[in-house]
């Protein structure tokens, strides 16, 4: 069966001032990268120099716009590509938590008698309601990468630059997607559990749907094929998880 092997390096935001102090951003607060943030966006940019590219996909808030364009600075198969600001990679809505501390997030969750991590307090997103917008980028993903790279004809799939290999051998695409903690959890949660992707070698569960740190590069192996006139994920694996400006800490 003809397919293409498409790589996914899906990258958490830098550091903003709310990270640091603990604050939960959301939707509502459209914050800038901090100093710190900044250094780590380009640290991300330095270990990611060498990948060949050929999409690049942000969250449209300005903290993941300005990550992706430190890693874009640096990458010399970025400059004849345009950023695709989409808004279904926004952070997670915290609704009327949103500005407020962390802590008291957890708390609210207590006070509920519901474990933190799937919560939703009032006015928020349900972790149902992120899949959705995962999902659907996902699907919109797909396609432009289908109709972009699967070749006229059906002939055999070309080898494509995919660099720094880690694993993951010749690609045909190579997307780059920048977003948020609280939705990177989610969408890893739905590559795992509904597109059964495999976990790298020595890495639990928990460790793939712990909250990812600032600027922490998740890379992902898609096998993609045509089904009709879409582009589906026939097989799924990730290379490594939640790695800092190239430090193994995944592993």
């Amino acid at each position: 069966m003809k397919a293409l092997r498409v790589g996914l390096t899906l990258v958490r935001h830098g550091e903003t001032e709310y990270n640091k102090a603990g604050l939960l951003q959301g939707q509502a607060v459209d914050s800038s990268l901090s100093e710190t943030g900044r250094q780590q966006a380009a640290a991300a940019g330095s270990y990611l120099r060498d990948v060949g590219f050929s999409n690049v996909f942000s969250s449209d808030m300005r903290r993941a716009q300005q990550t992706a364009e430190k890693i874009m600075q640096q990458n010399s198969s970025c400059l004849r590509l345009q950023m695709v600001c989409d808004p279904l990679l926004k952070e997670k809505s915290f609704g009327v938590a949103e500005g407020g501390r962390v802590e008291d997030l957890r708390e609210m969750a207590r006070a509920a008698g519901e474990p933190f991590p799937g919560f939703t307090p009032p006015g928020g997103e349900t972790p149902d309601q992120v899949k959705l917008r995962v999902q659907q980028f996902m699907e919109k993903m797909l396609q432009q990468i289908g109709a972009e790279h699967w070749p006229a004809g059906g002939a055999d799939v070309s080898s494509a630059e995919g660099g720094p290999d880690n694993g993951m051998g010749p690609l045909n695409a190579h997307a780059l997607v920048v977003s948020h903690g609280a939705y990177m959890c989610v969408a890893v949660r739905y590559f795992v559990e509904e597109l059964r992707c495999s976990a790298p070698a020595g890495c639990d569960r928990k460790r793939m749907f712990s909250l990812s740190p600032n600027a922490g590069i998740c890379r992902f192996n898609l096998t993609v094929v045509r089904q009709g006139a879409r582009y589906v994920v026939s097989g799924m694996r990730c290379v490594f998880i939640h790695r800092v400006g190239g430090a193994e800490q995944d592993e």
